[in-house]
């Protein structure tokens, strides 16, 4: 069974920092475009940054550009969000997600989704 799991969520002060990790099982992995996304109560769930399936690309939503990184090491079937300077509008629950072809920055295109890992920024 396909498994997404994140972890690296936690509370932290504005300005700070936190590393996010997704590690995956039960697909290929390499063949997989992969994203992050974000959801905060009473609120859609938005696009955060995305990552060709060969890492070759990224993509970002403007509200993190600048700010946040996404990576991934297929060798180790993970991808990774380092998220700098993070703000108060920033806090939300974050998830990870696969997605074989189709529109990177939309959420129905999204084959496999973990269960997500809450980020608190506090002032």
């Amino acid at each position: 069974q396909v498994q997404l799991v994140e972890s690296g969520g936690g509370l932290v002060q504005a300005g700070g920092s936190l590393r996010l990790s997704c590690a995956a099982s039960g697909l290929t992995f390499s063949s997989y475009h992969m994203g992050w996304f974000r959801q905060a109560p009473g609120k859609e769930r938005e696009f955060v940054a995305a990552i060709w399936r060969s890492g070759i690309s990224t993509y970002y939503a403007d509200s993190v550009k600048g700010r946040f990184t996404i990576s991934r090491d297929n060798a180790k079937n993970t991808v990774s969000l380092q998220m700098n300077s993070l703000k108060p509008e920033d806090t939300a629950v974050y998830y990870c997600a696969a997605n074989r072809g189709a529109s990177l920055r939309t959420p129905p295109a999204y084959d496999y989704w973990g269960r997500g890992t809450q980020v608190t920024v506090s002032l």
